[in-house]
């Protein structure tokens, strides 16, 4: 801990570094190893011994320890009876390696400051300890002092796991020697929870602490709060292999308590130049725990000690790294940054390693991430890791990242937020956008917005209830870090639908609704929607058509307002014609469409609307079951609908739908065997056609989408515009005017489910004749309990032949009825509303393979 202070003050030039060779240990001999590597079959504690060798005084303030064997050891240091003693003079030791028996060269021993612990009972004045490997023989020097102090010792640690020699085969040599569980020696009261991921520790059970040295208890800060970190080196350090590294901090333990007398290891946290990680002292990896490592600053700060001498060379990418989870761990539980400062009292009146004084009692200011020089005279953490620090500062993630209003009052710690089902969230971050990559925002744990590195502010769809909220942040080295949970009460209504006659609300050909012209690669579109419903919607139902599209691409239909989900709705390739019914919800009275690669001309066409207010119909599910097949004349006449043709379904009264108070039916309606490109209209019969069309189709195609249609007589007509074409209409649900049904919740768009990367099912295409099964309940926060069906615009693509896909409750038998129909090479979505049985859907394809993939938007409870 403490470097050059005392050789600078006698005129004598210390080079740390020469302890790195006092017994010319090499890492990468190939043959025998150190008795103190660590195998992974060690468990519980490891005792350690510390033998105690007295020095001979000369007089003249000289002392020596003649050449002689010991016990087996690996770390040494001389400590003294009286704890304020200075030794006014130069101690070395050298070593004899106990494999070869070579002796080293001289090892300086600097003096180490004994007030770091406090002022305690059998304290004693030492040295700072000395890795120096596996030896069994030792010799003291002690020279130029004009007066030494009684009881001069030199200690000799053994830190435990034997002495016999082992070969590198029959151990294991890396950190993962380290993994076994941690178990904690006494429960604790859970520690501040950090903005930043806790780091992987090798605990004090993992490394083997004898905490029968231990028998004071853990000591911790006196305001309980870790405003710096200050990083250190352990300076006199041979060479070492990893698989030691427990070992060494097992040596530190011992030496600080029976050498020094100090209650406990002295550094909070140990990595070596692998980056493990080692909890030092007692008290718990997530506590504000007091060590011993920098006079005078112990009780606003904690440590990270770097295994080895970094002098002359600097600390490895892997140590560094851990420096700084470490670091951004612990800062981040008291809102501290990494890369900013903060203010220290003083507790000792001093200098530091440049010459700035200190005064007890006194504030400075002081970097957050700080070495043991900028407290303490010292030369620690060596000139080659100091410098360092300046470049490891800007390598945390995200610091003080908090929430700092929900829908634009300030957040209150601990109390609930009352929102809507739009929840707006602005949050801060002191770390720069430069050095960041995104920002999440999370409801219950599930990504629900994401915005740029530049953003701090973002509004999502949120249902009804009580709902944990937090912004996490991903920074441009990967590392992520997420603000502390804000409690939000949403108070969301169950909406009813409200049919209205199909009408178009924009196309993007004649400038209706927005500007004229195709939507561009990555554009957005805004469509107003509110005044056609003539109120305030909580969603509306688009019946959305992508036409002219010059490359692959896809659609995403999402509330103005909020961030774009990954979710998509319409996907086409060039040529194509594709229509889609979207149920998109609504936060500012308008709706918007993006356009992910190249151009397309986009069509909307509303044919109803929910709301939260007392007018409306309930839904009911029913089915699914085939109503219509012209193919066999059911429910209408057989045969092909032809140019300019009507044919006209009943509905109301039949197969089980009620004969009264529908208003209007949820329908999957599917075109095939068409001679012309053509588009397909429904609508109510008895009323006049609008210009707002449901299918489009080229000759050869097979095309399906999701129709809501108002009932007005009880029936549904069906237009062909030209050539001839099959049309089949199977009936999932109906919303009614009577109590009994189900309200509908907005939620999403959001994807639950994905073939390709195994996003809610199983990784891989569906096979012929195969079903995948997806859990919705209680699932990304959909309700557990109470779903009685839930709105999935489901994308089947990477088909390898024609086919179709039928979504249907699990639980049940699968019907006729069929919700996609491909060919080879096709990517096509379509509107699902699908029951909900136990809690599950299930997906069926009949031939081939096929990807499939689901983005819920919305449920029925």
């Amino acid at each position: 801990m403490r470097g050059t202070a005392l050789a600078a003050a006698l005129g004598v030039v210390t080079v740390l570094g020469i302890q790195g060779v006092a017994n010319g240990i090499d890492s990468s001999d190939d043959g025998e190893i150190s008795p103190y590597s660590a195998g992974a079959r060690e468990k519980g504690p490891v005792e350690g011994e510390l033998h105690k060798l007295a020095l001979k005084p000369k007089g003249k303030g000289e002392a020596v320890l003649s050449q002689q064997g010991t016990e087996p050891f690996g770390l040494l240091g001389v400590s003294w009876a009286d704890p304020e003693a200075d030794v006014k003079g130069k101690i070395e030791a050298r070593t004899r390696d106990a494999d070869s028996g070579d002796w080293s060269k001289w090892i300086v021993l600097e003096q180490a400051e004994s007030g770091l612990d406090g002022k305690r009972p059998g304290l004693r004045g030492s040295t700072e300890p000395v890795w120096v490997g596996p030896s069994d023989g030792a010799e003291v020097r002690v020279a130029g002092a004009t007066e030494l102090p009684a009881g001069m010792v030199l200690n000799l640690v053994d830190p435990g796991a034997g002495v016999a020699k082992a070969k590198k085969g029959n151990l294991s040599l890396g950190p993962a020697a380290f993994g076994l569980p941690a178990v904690d020696p006494a429960p604790t009261t859970p520690g501040p929870e950090s903005t930043a991921p806790r780091p992987d520790v090798v605990s004090r059970v993992q490394w083997g602490a004898d905490e029968s040295l231990n028998n004071e208890g853990p000591a911790y800060l006196p305001g309980a709060k870790i405003k710096a970190l200050f990083v250190h080196h352990t300076a006199a350090t041979a060479p070492y292999e990893c698989s030691e590294s427990a070992a060494i901090v097992r040596g530190l333990h011992v030496y600080h308590v029976q050498g020094n007398g100090w209650r406990d290891l002295g550094y909070n946290f140990l990595v070596d130049k692998c980056g493990t990680v080692f909890e030092g002292r007692q008290g718990g990896v997530d506590q504000p725990v007091q060590g011993a490592h920098t006079y005078g600053w112990n009780a606003e700060s904690t440590s990270v000690s770097v295994l080895g001498d970094y002098t002359k060379a600097g600390a490895s990418a892997a140590a560094l790294d851990s420096i700084s989870k470490v670091a951004a761990y612990k800062l981040g539980q008291y809102d501290g940054d990494i890369n900013g400062t903060t203010t220290l009292t003083a507790g000792a009146t001093q200098t530091n390693f440049t010459g700035k004084s200190f005064t007890t009692g006194q504030t400075y200011e002081f970097k957050t991430l700080s070495g043991h020089r900028d407290g303490y005279n010292t030369q620690c953490p060596g000139n080659s890791l100091y410098p360092q620090l300046d470049a490891l500062r800007k390598t945390g993630p995200a610091a003080q990242l908090k929430i700092a209003s929900v829908n634009g009052a300030p957040v209150t710690p601990g109390a609930g937020h009352p929102s809507g089902a739009a929840l707006t969230v602005d949050w801060t971050t002191s770390t720069v956008s430069g050095q960041l990559s995104r920002f999440e925002v999370l409801v219950d744990g599930e990504p629900v917005a994401v915005t740029d590195a530049s953003t701090r502010k973002a509004t999502a769809v949120v249902t009804d209830g009580s709902h944990e909220v937090r912004v996490r942040a991903t920074a441009q080295n990967g590392k992520v870090s997420t603000s502390l949970a804000v409690k939000v009460d949403a108070e969301v209504k169950g909406a009813k639908f409200v049919p209205l006659a199909p009408k178009r609300l924009m196309d993007t050909r004649a400038g209706l609704g927005v500007r004229q012209g195709p939507v561009g690669s990555g554009e957005v579109v805004t469509l107003p929607v509110a005044a056609a419903t003539g109120g305030t919607p909580t969603a509306v139902v688009l019946n959305v058509t992508a036409t002219n599209p010059t490359q692959p691409s896809f659609v995403s239909v999402y509330p103005s307002g909020t961030t774009r989900s990954s979710a998509s709705n319409l996907n086409f390739t060039p040529g194509k014609t594709i229509p889609n019914l979207v149920v998109v919800p609504v936060v500012d009275g308008k709706v918007s469409f993006f356009n992910n690669q190249g151009t397309v001309d986009l069509i909307a066409d509303i044919t109803g609307y929910f709301s939260d207010g007392d007018a409306g119909a309930m839904h009911a599910n029913f089915g699914p079951k085939r109503l219509m097949d012209t193919r066999a004349g059911l429910g209408v006449r057989q045969g092909p609908v032809t140019g300019g043709g009507v044919v006209t379904l009943p509905v109301a009264g039949v197969d089980g739908v009620p004969a009264t108070g529908v208003k209007a039916v949820v329908l999957n309606v599917t075109a095939t065997n068409p001679t012309q490109p053509s588009f397909v209209s429904v609508y109510p019969s008895g009323t006049t056609r609008s210009s707002a069309s449901n299918l489009n189709f080229t000759p050869g195609q097979t095309i399906p989408n999701l129709v809501v249609v108002p009932v007005v007589d009880g029936k549904v007509s069906f237009f062909n515009n030209q050539g001839t074409v099959d049309l089949i209409a199977d009936i999932t649900g109906y919303f009614s005017d009577g109590d009994a049904g189900a309200m509908h919740a907005n939620f999403g768009p959001k994807r639950l489910m994905d073939t390709r990367a195994g996003l809610g099912v199983r990784q891989g295409p569906v096979t012929g004749g195969g079903v995948v099964t997806l859990p919705v309940a209680g699932v990304g926060g959909i309700p557990a309990t109470g779903v009685k069906a839930v709105v999935l615009n489901v994308t089947a693509t990477n088909p390898t032949g024609a086919s179709f896909v039928s979504v249907f409750p699990s639980g049940t038998t699968r019907t006729s009825a069929s919700n996609l129909n491909f060919t080879a090479g096709l990517t096509i979505p379509n509107l699902v509303v699908v029951p909900v049985v136990d809690g599950k859907v299930s997906f069926y394809n009949n031939s081939g393979s096929v990807d499939l993939i689901a983005d819920i938007t919305g449920y029925f409870s």
